[in-house]
């Protein structure tokens, strides 16, 4: 079942309750609904934790663990989605935002110079910025769907799957019965 997987590989609310630099929060992150391994819940976290990962702001796990608060889905799996823009991914994943709001607008791809240099960032940071957003926001809503509705019905599959194996066990464990 999805739910012992996870459970596997997501901390404890309790360790991170006693945490001294989560105190602050502590009350937050003790809410039962922001822990609970549902089909729901799982989706949603999905949903808000690869949104929060897409959109090219600061302090996106903040972003993400609002999103948590507020949609009462599952707290660590939000959070950690938004590890998938790290500081390897990343560059990649917003030149691809960059480009689908560069088609999105009708608009032509600015290239690259040879040495990239913080100075022409900066200035080309606020020409590209309009663009940039839109096809972060576009791509950001569209994964957020998909994952949500891939993870329902994966999660869906599985346990259709377990309970079908369930169901041949007691068949195989069920003494036969002779007719005479």
């Amino acid at each position: 079942m999805p739910r012992r997987l996870l459970q596997r590989y997501l901390p404890h609310p309790d360790a991170l309750r006693r945490r001294r630099s989560l105190r602050f929060v502590s009350h937050l992150i003790g809410n039962p609904s922001l822990w609970v391994l549902t089909r729901r819940s799982v989706a949603n976290a999905f949903s808000v934790g690869l949104f929060s990962a897409l959109l090219p702001i600061p302090f996106q796990m903040l972003v993400a663990a609002a999103g948590a608060w507020l949609v009462r889905c599952n707290l660590p799996l939000s959070i950690g989605l938004v590890w998938i823009t790290n500081p390897l991914t990343m560059p990649l994943i917003f030149y691809g935002n960059y480009r689908l709001g560069a088609w999105l607008l009708d608009m032509p791809v600015r290239q690259a110079p040879e040495r990239i240099s913080t100075r022409w960032i900066a200035e080309q940071l606020v020409e590209i910025l309009p663009t940039l957003a839109l096809g972060s926001l576009v791509a950001a809503v569209a994964i957020a769907a998909l994952a949500n509705l891939t993870i329902r019905l994966v999660w869906r599959w599985q346990v259709s799957r377990s309970w079908k194996a369930r169901a041949r066990r007691r068949r195989r464990q069920r003494p036969a019965v002779r007719e005479e």
